[in-house]
């Protein structure tokens, strides 16, 4: 087992001025990538044998609206070393793209779809890009800081307005 230290010594050998921050000692331990180095840096990680994160644990998409910024934080575990790391990989907002890693960690098929229909990411490379959550036909991102929720899909209601001073039933 490394400890974070370890690790982000690992990473630093090899990548370098390619990792933008590294915080071995937060809460949750990780180190902070471009979208474009994402693709190099998870293969390093899944095959190096000292390493060897054979297991996503999960991934999530956030939006740092401003900072004009998206980004995408996987928690990832080794079987065999039992130790855990976590990278946060960064794109502009205005072109959410970031390398697919379905190859790697099959599980980042139904997680990068779902982050995608929430939050907009694109993930270049995905097996299979339809979304998870919403409706073919759905539009916008409703986990994105500047997304308006409709008023109503289909017809059906979207939100439902309450007027508590007068009556405490919805109105529609």
């Amino acid at each position: 087992m490394l400890s974070p230290d370890q690790i982000v010594d690992r990473l630093r050998d090899r990548f370098g001025p390619k990792l933008l921050e590294v915080h071995p000692r937060d809460k949750h331990p990780r180190v902070h990538v471009a979208a474009e180095d994402w693709a190099e840096l998870a293969a390093f990680l899944f095959d190096e044998p000292d390493l060897k994160f054979d297991w996503l644990r999960c991934l999530s998409g956030v939006d740092y609206a401003a900072e004009g910024l998206m980004c995408v934080a996987y928690d990832l575990w080794s079987f065999d070393h039992r130790h855990a790391f976590a990278v946060k990989v960064f794109c502009p907002r205005a072109d959410p793209v970031v390398p697919s890693v379905a190859r790697l960690w099959p599980t980042a098929n139904w997680h990068e779809r779902e982050a995608y229909d929430l939050v907009g990411i694109v993930f270049d490379g995905h097996p299979d890009p339809r979304r998870i959550l919403l409706a073919d036909d759905w539009e916008g991102h409703p986990l994105r800081k500047d997304y308006v929720f409709p008023r109503e899909y289909h017809g059906i209601p979207g939100s439902v307005e309450l007027d508590w001073q007068q009556d405490p039933t919805p109105t529609r």
